[in-house]
């Protein structure tokens, strides 16, 4: 009896490019944009018909808009064959996407903002690894090497932050969360999309970390961008949501709320075949691991202190800092530095990482007590103390990390429990 071929992981698939439905569904989400959305949808509709020889569609997704902007993509829509209209009563980018991803027949879906900031020149790189089965998401970057960036320094600032703190507590390994250009094959989206909870902003970030804690491959392309000085999004709030957003994701990771293990058995690419002996990494090699997450860790520390510090005493900025780059400090060492895999033993790992965090909270606060103790420190005064302050924390991190907390007999030991 022959035995049956298994089923290829979805995304490795080339993508036929000869059938009638459409290969690429490009969305827009728009959300009362009646003056900017006819010439997005000129200008991308031009490039297309230009550069694509396949089949494709412009889906303008209509978040609720309260002025003309659904008359606008009506009237395009009986223009052009190639657009269409999905109209939504709530606001939420994310909601849309989710939504319009979710109902479509075309094998690459992508979405890109109404401003076009981005160079369309990019829309190519972008798709092509996706039709291949390279890849099974691709983003746009600003800030991969090669990308040309046109923006002011706050949005920039803002930008590297943000990205700075996914890779301290999410252990995030692209580049660019938040550019709106965006694309994911779309067998791959149906089995993601249904586990992506957030529906606005947050959507791609929270999309992006599933895909890469499921073991799928993410194709990063440097793009030309230009800042939109005219955008409406409210900073402050997008912010804010995202924090919340980073904190359900990094709980929901840990309960087994979101099924990682089994996503990763369905959709993960395969290792590459190289069979290395199974023996925890070399102390050299630990080192350097650590030091370069300490190095991160330490920059979204004094990222999120000096916020922090223009609103509350240093004692508080202090431990709220040290708090949340703390967590992401234990899971990056748990995985990266010291080799430990999957949830097993994960609540415990932070439990312990927490104490030895109190134990350089402890240490940092006490050098800022002795400070303010015998002077009247300014801010440059007080962030070389603590910046001396966390490289002694550090070192005394690294020993009990390695001695203690993820120490590979106490590994063993809990292995052969479970």
């Amino acid at each position: 009896m022959t035995a049956t071929a298994p089923a290829p992981r979805p995304g490795t698939v080339p993508v036929d490019l000869a059938g009638p439905q459409p290969v690429l569904d490009v969305v827009i989400p728009v959300y009362n944009e009646e003056a900017d959305l006819e010439p997005c949808i000129r200008r991308l509709h031009a490039h297309l018909a230009e550069h694509v020889s396949y089949p494709y569609r412009i889906t303008v997704a209509d978040n609720a808009s309260t002025d003309a902007t659904l008359q606008v993509a009506e009237r395009l829509a009986r223009e052009f064959p190639e657009v269409a209209v999905h109209h939504l009563d709530e606001k939420g980018r994310g909601r849309a996407l989710n939504a319009v991803w979710r109902a479509s027949d075309a094998a690459v879906l992508a979405y890109m903002d109404v401003d076009l900031s981005t160079d369309l020149a990019a829309l190519g790189p972008l798709v092509a690894p996706l039709l291949s089965g390279h890849s099974d998401l691709a983003i746009g970057s600003r800030l991969a090497r090669g990308a040309r960036v046109v923006r002011g320094p706050k949005r920039e600032f803002i930008s590297r932050c943000y990205n700075l703190i996914l890779r301290s507590t999410l252990a995030a390994k692209f580049s660019d969360a938040q550019c709106g250009f965006k694309a994911i094959r779309a067998d791959v989206a149906h089995e993601l999309l249904p586990h992506v909870v957030d529906t606005g902003w947050f959507f791609d970030t929270e999309l992006l970390v599933l895909a890469q804690r499921a073991g799928l491959r993410i194709h990063e392309v440097p793009v030309d961008w230009v800042d939109d000085p005219d955008s409406s999004v409210n900073i402050v709030k997008t912010a804010t949501e995202d924090l919340k957003g980073i904190a359900r994701v990094t709980k929901a990771t840990f309960t087994g709320e979101i099924p990682i293990s089994k996503l990763r058995e369905q959709l993960g690419r395969q290792p590459i075949g190289v069979d290395a002996p199974g023996v925890p990494p070399r102390l050299v090699t630990q080192l350097v691991r650590f030091a370069a997450i300490g190095v991160s860790s330490t920059l979204a520390y004094l990222v999120l202190f000096l916020v922090l510090r223009t609103v509350v005493g240093a004692q508080a900025a202090n431990f709220a800092s040290l708090l949340v780059t703390a967590i992401g400090n234990t899971a990056l060492n748990r995985r990266l530095t010291f080799g430990i895999r999957g949830r097993t033993g994960a609540g415990r790992h932070q439990f312990e990482g927490l104490i030895v965090f109190g134990l350089g909270l402890a240490l940092t606060s006490g050098a800022l007590a002795l400070l303010n103790g015998s002077t009247t420190p300014g801010l440059v005064l007080e962030i070389t103390v603590l910046v001396l302050a966390n490289l002694a924390a550090t070192v005394l991190r690294f020993l009990l990390l390695r001695g203690w907390v993820f120490n590979p007999r106490r590994q063993a030991a809990a292995q052969k429990e479970f």
